[in-house]
């Protein structure tokens, strides 16, 4: 708890520096800018403006009031993006249902991470520099990580290079992000860990995802009696599906032999089941956008 009550502060005070008229920080080069690069402010809501040329128009209602109960009762775990534009005047580049969802509760202030002038190269060796602290926890790394694919525009093999880690190890921690909102602070406040959390990934509805959690928390369940929490889920998914039930664990001769070949082609895995009525799912996966891509030109030429 006296870990977000620090970063609370360091917000509002680099809230009170950007509010200083005569140290208007409108470059990298100016007076205090490395304070402000790679952290976390506290801006107020009325001093941001959509972006006009957001692509999006059309925001759900429901969805939007889901996510204004949820930043209710646990706050804001992902702060937005805005560009400075002027003295006190930001316009947002990203997060823009978190921020619509913000004044719907109606938050005066809201975490946001500021993009100033000419900050691309200094904002990439902080956020790089922030990754290797040692009192991160693992949802913040995962919120790093995703940070500089998404501003920096790098794929996940070129951060590995830039960060030092593995490919494997950084997708580990970006799939925490598909966690749901209050199993991600359980994390951060230390009431599961990342290996709780890996297993959880795998439960895909959110609600399921929910239940076995309140169980870890409760029973004091280990990463392995967690896993096999998780396991028994899926198999009991999987025993209600009509077509999983007929799946056959002898695969086809002309499979075997195709999927070596398409493998190669792709130069991806590719995992294939059948059912004893013929029927089978070619399962392809990818890691990036820039995968997805290449996958897709491969398969349609385009």
């Amino acid at each position: 708890m006296a870990k977000a009550t620090k970063k609370q502060a360091l917000g509002r005070g680099l809230s009170a520096l950007l509010k200083d008229p005569d140290n208007d920080i409108q470059s990298v080069s100016d007076k205090n800018a490395d304070k402000v690069i790679g952290n976390v402010v506290e801006l107020d809501i009325d001093s941001i403006e959509v972006n006009p040329f957001q692509p999006r128009t059309n925001f759900n209602d429901d969805t939007l009031q889901e996510l204004a109960s949820s930043i209710r009762e646990l706050g804001i775990i992902q702060p937005i993006t805005v560009r400075k534009l002027d003295f006190n005047k930001f316009q947002l580049v990203s997060g823009e249902r978190r921020f619509r969802a913000s004044k719907i509760v109606g938050l005066e202030t809201i975490p946001a991470y500021i993009r100033i002038a000419n900050d691309q190269e200094s904002l990439e060796m902080a956020l790089v520099e922030n990754i290797q602290r040692q009192d991160l926890d693992p949802i913040e790394i995962a919120l790093s990580y995703q940070r500089l694919i998404d501003e920096i525009q790098v794929t996940q093999e070129k951060l590995s290079d830039r960060v030092g880690k593995k490919r494997s190890t950084i997708t580990n921690y970006l799939r925490l992000l598909k966690l749901h909102p209050i199993i991600q602070t359980g994390m951060r406040d230390g009431f599961v860990s990342m290996g709780h959390g890996r297993a959880l990934v795998n439960v895909d509805k959110k609600k399921d995802q929910i239940n076995i959690y309140e169980k870890i928390v409760s029973d004091g369940l280990s990463v392995r009696e967690t896993e096999r929490l998780v396991k028994s889920y899926k198999e009991a998914k999987d025993t209600s599906d009509p077509d999983k039930k007929q799946t056959s664990k002898e695969v086809p001769n002309y499979v075997s032999k195709g999927i070596d070949a398409l493998t190669s082609k792709l130069s991806a895995k590719v995992d294939i089941t059948t059912t004893s009525n013929g029927k089978g799912k070619i399962v392809i996966p990818f890691h990036s956008k820039e995968e997805f891509q290449r996958l897709k030109k491969i398969l349609t030429g385009d």
